[in-house]
């Protein structure tokens, strides 16, 4: 069997694999059917994690200058703005884009050929009944408002109410260049109805946001992520990769994001290399055209490899016509036990959108999770 790289520079075959085997996720009804029982069922370093400064939000959230802007981890700042967040502004934020070009049809190492495009697929309504899990993120950014895609994942320290949700580091932070994003609220179950964008307009903040908004209070991404990432290209996208710890807006019940949704997802770290996935399924909201980020769609495909370097880990891709927007957004595949598993989330793909790429998740992944997963728990 061809190996696959780890985020350690390392090669993973079946002998890492603990004999653990993983089933095919089929794009009409398996990963459906699983998110649903799910939500039935269910009730780094110092570096990768961050702290949410408090202190009354102002109008210097909006000075992007490369000297003002909040770079490094402990930097991270994201107080609540009650009201920011409105369904007009939900509707204004755009992609943020990551769109890859020539290096990765020039790519190196291990990498497969070029998959053929599989047309994203709407997923059922309502959102909260058959994928409670997933959701939209909105961030502000120097050009303006923009959005990702989520999955709210398990917390190993806090077992059936976590408050974390899984997403692109890009999502998060501008990586070389720049710093933290900021603003940063998570909306699970978006627009639960799938209203046309069109529609949107005339439909309350309850139906946007029927589980309500999510600040981020805590934060972390890859090191690599934050030195090497780009706005564009595919720089840092083996490492693009972030956990937000998220705590209700004021009013709330007091429940956490698991307890509210119904459900979150274990992330398989370490997880399966590609010749032991039938299929792999990517969920989230598309937000450039010709989508327009109002409704959550998914793709399901066979994954093959791409290797944008040959000194960094191997990424999951697939076949897949969404575009910017669903940057951040689950890709999900069964256990043995047929069970939902997080294996990676969107990170990079060309433009036009014919197929997408996400990291794999190794021991650099599991530890921000860690870190921010500890950190919460202290």
């Amino acid at each position: 069997m061809m190996p696959i790289h780890s985020p350690d520079g390392h090669h993973r075959g079946n002998s890492g694999r603990a004999g653990r085997r993983y089933v095919a996720t089929t794009a009409g009804g398996l990963l459906v059917s699983l998110l649903v029982t799910a939500c039935v069922t269910s009730g780094g370093s110092e570096s990768t994690r961050s702290g949410a400064g408090q202190g009354a939000p102002g109008s210097t959230w909006q000075n992007w200058d490369p000297e003002q802007w909040a770079r490094n981890a402990a930097e991270f700042t994201n107080p609540v703005i009650e009201g920011l967040w409105n369904p007009q502004r939900m509707r204004d934020a755009r992609e943020p884009g990551k769109a890859v070009g020539a290096e990765a049809s020039s790519a190196r190492g291990v990498s497969d050929p070029e998959p053929v495009p599989v047309e994203a697929r709407p997923v059922r309504t309502p959102y909260h009944r058959h994928a409670a899990p997933v959701g939209k993120i909105f961030f502000d950014s120097p050009e303006g408002s923009q959005t990702c895609s989520g999955t709210v994942i398990k917390d190993p320290a806090r077992p059936g109410r976590s408050n974390l949700v899984w997403t692109a580091g890009h999502c998060v932070h501008a990586g070389r260049e720049g710093g933290w994003f900021r603003n940063i609220v998570f909306v699970p179950s978006f627009n639960d109805a799938g209203r046309p964008v069109d529609d949107t307009a005339n439909i309350s903040s309850e139906q946007l946001a029927p589980f309500g908004t999510w600040w981020a209070d805590w934060a972390g991404t890859s090191d690599q992520w934050m030195s090497e990432g780009t706005a564009q290209g595919g720089a840092g996208a083996p490492f693009d990769f972030a956990v937000l710890h998220v705590k209700a807006a004021p009013g709330s019940d007091g429940r956490s994001l698991e307890e509210t949704v119904g459900a979150a997802l274990p992330v398989a770290f370490n997880g399966p290399p590609v010749q032991e996935i039938p299929a792999l399924s990517a969920w989230g909201y598309p937000a450039a055209a010709p989508f327009d980020g109002s409704t959550m769609h998914f793709c399901s495909d066979e994954p093959g490899r791409l290797s944008l370097k040959e000194a960094e880990p191997t990424m999951y891709r697939i076949g897949c016509t969404m575009t910017g927007g669903s940057s951040g957004g689950g890709w999900f595949t069964a256990d043995s036990e047929g069970n939902a598993v997080l294996v990676s989330n969107t990170s990079i793909g060309p433009d036009p959108a014919v197929w997408l790429a996400g990291p794999y998740l190794g021991d650099t992944a599991r530890s921000v999770l860690d870190n921010v997963s500890g950190h919460v728990a202290q």
